[in-house]
C-alpha cells in the first residue's frame, strides 16, 4: 500500500474511534439553545480563550487535543475520493441564533463520504474565515453541517472571497433577520446548497472539532480549496450583525492533514 493510501486509512480509522464518543446530537450541530448554555461569545470574558472555563460542558474547548479551526499548511497529497453531493431544493428556513445566521435544511439531502451517507442538517457563516491557508484568511467562511445515521459529523468548509455578488447568498441575505430570533420559514424562496459549492471540488481533509462550544472532537472536516465569491456589500451586511464570530486558529499537533491531488 502506498503512503497516500496509508495516510487516508489512518485518518478514517481515527475518525471512527472518535465518533464513538458522540453525545447529544442537537448540542453538536448548532449553537446551544439550552438555558445557561448561551453565555459564550467571541470577545472579552465570554470569548474563545475562556470557553473552557464557562461551563463544565465546555471543558474540551480547553483540554481537547484535536481542536478546530486550523491553518491548512503542509498538507500531504492523498488518494482522496471525489465528493458526492446530492442536495435537494428546500424552502428557506433561517434563524439568528445569537452566534451566527443559520439556515436549517429539510431532510433528504446527502453527502457521500467514505461510502457512508451524511445528511445535510444546516449551514451557517463565520466572519472572518475560521480556517486559514498557509496563514492567509478570507473575509468569511460557510459551514455545511452533515450527520450520518451512526451519529458522526461531516462539515464542508467553503471560503467566501470578496468579488462579485453571490446570487444564492443574496436570496438568503434578503431573509436575514437583523437581530436574534426564532426560526422563520420563507416558503416562496427555494434554495439548493449545490449552488453554494465552487466548481472545483478539490479539498483538504482532517479530523477535528466543532468550532463553537462544546468544542466536541467529533468532526470530519472537508475544506474546499476553491473559494466562492461574495460582494463587499454582502460581507458588510453580515458584519453589521456579527462583526466577528470566528474562533482563533488551533494547533494541528500530531494530526494528519491531507489534500486531494
Amino acid at each position: 500500500m502506498d503512503r497516500r493510501k496509508l495516510l487516508k486509512r489512518g485518518l478514517i480509522a481515527s475518525t471512527g474511534i472518535a465518533a464513538s464518543y458522540l453525545f447529544g446530537c442537537n448540542s453538536l450541530i448548532s449553537a446551544s439553545k439550552e438555558k445557561g448554555e448561551s453565555h459564550w461569545g467571541y470577545i472579552g470574558k465570554k470569548g474563545p480563550e475562556n470557553w473552557g472555563n464557562l461551563s463544565s460542558n465546555f471543558y474540551t474547548c480547553r483540554l481537547g487535543t484535536n481542536q478546530s479551526p486550523i491553518n491548512l499548511e503542509s498538507a500531504v497529497n492523498a488518494d482522496l475520493a471525489p465528493l458526492n453531493f446530492d442536495y435537494q431544493d428546500t424552502p428557506l428556513r433561517i434563524i439568528d441564533n445569537g452566534h451566527t445566521i443559520q439556515v436549517n435544511y429539510n431532510s433528504g439531502s446527502i453527502l457521500t463520504l467514505d461510502d457512508e451517507f451524511y445528511e445535510l442538517l444546516q449551514f451557517h457563516f463565520h466572519n472572518p474565515s475560521e480556517h486559514q491557508v498557509k496563514g492567509k484568511g478570507f473575509p468569511m467562511e460557510l459551514h455545511l453541517v452533515h450527520q450520518s445515521k451512526k451519529g458522526s459529523l461531516a462539515v464542508i468548509g467553503i471560503f467566501l472571497q470578496e468579488g462579485e455578488s453571490n446570487r444564492v447568498l443574496q436570496q438568503i441575505w434578503q431573509g436575514m433577520p437583523m437581530k436574534q430570533s426564532t426560526e422563520k420559514t420563507i416558503s416562496n424562496i427555494k434554495i439548493n446548497a449545490t449552488n453554494l459549492l465552487p466548481k472545483n471540488k478539490d479539498y483538504y481533509r482532517y479530523y477535528g472539532s466543532l468550532t463553537t462550544p462544546p468544542c466536541a472532537e467529533t468532526v470530519n472536516w472537508i475544506v474546499l480549496k476553491e473559494p466562492v465569491q461574495i460582494s463587499t456589500q454582502q460581507i458588510q451586511k453580515f458584519a453589521k450583525i456579527f462583526p466577528m464570530n470566528a474562533r482563533p486558529i488551533q494547533q494541528v499537533k500530531n494530526r494528519f492533514l491531507l489534500k486531494s491531488s
